[in-house]
């Protein structure tokens, strides 16, 4: 495991299993508290993303906890040259990384709590791994960023598109997507446009990386796991804006809002993933809660204090 360190954070190439493209790591970064600590958060970034949120580090190693994110393969400093970014088969793909991040963290770091916080894609593959794991133990409580549950898509790209590339992913996984991402949610984040955040736009670029066949043959099949229930056993705290505002291209309403999934598909699927799930809305949330305004970001920040008080 090779590591080199940064702004107070240090970085754990992981090495794994080549898979259909070649050589494959991810990334396991980590801040600790300034004091011993036996607990832990583990952050798993969303899609068309990587991890820049330091604030949320530093709440976390403020409140005793030693902070972890994973970059997952082809994400953010996981990218090699041979690989197309974000690109994936099958969500359990994902599981051999979170596999070798969570056994650094319980048995090399000595962790003996364990906090998953999933943003997004993040959350829809966190959930699945709870699940998967729901008897190992592993992972004390859940808390969920707007996790992406649904394709926030009219009804009938619903009932054409998506299922046309879900069956050419078949045959032709690397198949291109004529469809992507909007650029307004981007624009809604950075500084160089509307935003407060300033990030690496070659990591995380306002209109995203080329998305192909299998990519949402592989996110369509997750959700439809999901959406049949699941059975977590952990506390999980489900977290989305109030209101959701259709994506495209910039808008003022997308400061104050989800410009990336509809809210009520979040709400709705919260319900099936778990017998102890709790939920939270924020007015004037962003997509990526973490990132809203201050008023608003400092609401979440308190909203997962009191659940990890409640729940550890």
């Amino acid at each position: 495991m090779e590591k080199q360190k940064e702004n107070n954070f240090t970085f754990h190439t992981l090495k794994l299993k080549p898979d259909y493209e070649g050589k494959v790591v991810a990334t396991l970064i980590e801040k600790k508290s300034a004091k011993p600590a036996k607990k832990a958060l583990l952050y798993l970034h969303g899609f068309n993303d990587y991890f820049f949120q330091d604030h949320l580090a530093a709440w976390a190693n403020k409140l005793g906890f030693n902070f972890y994110a994973l970059e997952l393969r082809k994400y953010g400093r996981s990218i090699l040259p041979h690989q197309k970014p974000n690109d994936f088969r099958d969500i359990r793909e994902y599981f051999e990384e979170i596999d070798k991040a969570i056994a650094f963290i319980r048995e090399k770091d000595e962790n003996e709590k364990l906090v998953f916080i999933g943003h997004s894609t993040g959350g829809l593959i966190g959930a699945l791994y709870v699940h998967d794991h729901r008897n190992d133990s592993l992972v004390d409580a859940l808390i969920l960023n707007s996790p992406f549950f649904e394709f926030n898509v009219s009804p009938i790209l619903k009932k054409t598109f998506i299922p046309l590339m879900v069956s050419l992913a078949g045959s032709f996984p690397r198949f291109p997507s004529p469809v992507g991402l909007d650029k307004g949610y981007g624009y809604s984040l950075h500084k160089s446009h509307n935003g407060e955040w300033d990030y690496e736009l070659k990591l995380k670029p306002d209109a995203g990386f080329q998305i192909y066949a299998g990519w949402i043959k592989g996110i369509y099949t997750a959700q439809k796991e999901l959406q049949k229930g699941l059975d977590i056993a952990c506390p999980v705290l489900v977290m989305f804006s109030a209101g959701s505002v259709k994506p495209g291209n910039y808008k003022p309403e997308m400061q104050d809002a989800d410009s990336v999934l509809n809210v009520g598909d979040i709400e709705r699927y919260s319900h099936v993933i778990g017998k102890n799930v709790e939920s939270a809305s924020f007015e004037g949330g962003l997509h990526d809660l973490l990132l809203s305004k201050k008023p608003v970001r400092e609401k979440v920040f308190q909203t997962m204090e009191a659940f990890l008080d409640k729940n550890l």
